[in-house]
């Protein structure tokens, strides 16, 4: 029964603290993560640890909406303007983040195996408080047009490479371990596979909706698509962020009017976000911060370095609008889900350093958590892509 009353003082406090940020002009996001901080265990411990994890499921599905959302940014139409400079920045700004964060870990004299695995982590980006800020700022230009596609592109990347440092470590740790086709070829593998089930869930959905015309149904059959891909990926080990951003990709190109399906989806959302953002706030552990020491300062700085530097180089060769050159790195330091899951893979396939590695992580979640929705807002407005600031 303690559960609903502490599922209502979570929204109370997130109004409460988004309320408060704004008089600040700091996004909404800024102000569920400071409820959250405030209220958990860190501080007041409102919001009990074993509480947080009864609702771990809120953080799934609020993924899974954030990236069918995301799929909108994938309509052919859009990646026929964006679509190979897109992916250029995005690779580009990803091995910008490995490559800056390993050689600065491996100067420091961090162990190269641990660097190499660590940098693989730094080239994700969490979506969920870009697309927070974009939504709440109504932000719209050549910033913002190459914002998501990136930070969605970003998972994929991340995905890939930190298979194959990790394979890279393991050789430089036991000689005796060796180098397969199998460590390039799985993750593709199961990118492909991520993408194809969100595609054909998205195209069966689209045929349905032919059926059903009103607000109520189409809201219902999103839904629905969703939670079947959120199963589908728990069930056979794939993104589930993959699934369902390609879920909405698909859906949006296969149906005319699926912008408006996925707003109408979007309006439902706002208290999930708001309740996983809140929770997101209170599982953040600041006594990891003292334990990370000059490693986990050398991440947190070099990573945000090597995003700015790849992406301002990278919009350079492909002469994009030069906002996107000067704004768009800086954009992209939030970090969540993807490289906290791949910090806990580190922990089984690299024992020796993996609690190590795990703890620098959720320090720099912590930081970025905070600082990245203020400074995505920044990026923005010098943008000049803001036109709401309520």
């Amino acid at each position: 029964m303690d559960f609903y009353f502490y599922l209502a003082v979570a929204l109370f406090l997130g109004l409460l603290f988004a309320k408060v940020v704004n008089f600040f002009k700091l996004p909404n996001v800024t102000g569920y993560l400071l409820a959250g901080l405030v209220a958990g265990p860190n501080f007041f411990n409102l919001l009990k640890s074993e509480i947080t994890s009864q609702v771990a499921i809120l953080a799934t599905v609020a993924l899974g909406f954030i990236a069918f959302s995301i799929g909108n940014e994938f309509k052919i139409s859009h990646i026929k303007k964006i679509g190979k400079r897109v992916i250029f920045i995005t690779i580009c700004e990803s091995f910008g983040a490995i490559i800056f964060v390993s050689l600065g870990l491996m100067l420091a004299g961090f162990d190269k195996a641990a660097s190499l695995t660590l940098s693989a982590m730094a080239a994700s980006t969490a979506p969920a408080a870009t697309l927070l800020v974009v939504k709440q700022y109504k932000a719209k230009g050549p910033v913002t047009d190459n914002l998501l596609p990136v930070v969605a592109m970003d998972d994929a990347v991340g995905l890939i490479t930190y298979s194959i440092c990790v394979a890279f470590a393991k050789v430089l740790i036991d000689s005796n371990a060796e180098l397969t086709i199998g460590i390039i070829i799985n993750p593709l593998i199961k990118i492909f596979t991520s993408l194809l089930v969100g595609i054909v869930i998205g195209y069966v959905i689209s045929i349905l909706h032919h059926g059903f015309n009103d607000k109520t149904s189409k809201l219902v059959l999103s839904i629905s698509a969703i939670m079947i891909g959120l199963y589908l990926s728990e069930k056979f080990s794939l993104s589930q962020l993959l699934v369902c951003m390609a879920i909405g990709a698909s859906f949006v190109n296969f149906r005319n009017d699926g912008i408006e399906t996925i707003k109408i989806v979007e309006e439902f959302t706002p208290p999930i976000f708001l309740l996983f953002f809140v929770i997101s706030g209170a599982e953040l552990n600041i006594s990891l911060l003292p334990k990370v020491g000059m490693y986990g300062i050398i991440y947190i700085v070099l990573r945000v370095i090597g995003k700015y530097v790849g992406t301002y180089c990278g919009s350079s060769i492909v002469k994009a609008d030069k906002n996107v050159k000067k704004y768009l790195g800086l954009a992209l330091v939030p970090q969540a889900g993807v490289a906290i899951g791949l910090s806990q893979m580190a922990l089984k396939e690299l024992p020796q350093f993996g609690k190590e590695l795990q703890a620098i992580i959720l320090s720099a979640t912590l930081v970025y958590e905070l600082t990245g929705p203020i400074i995505t807002k920044i990026a923005l407005k010098k943008a000049k892509e803001i036109s709401n600031e309520k």
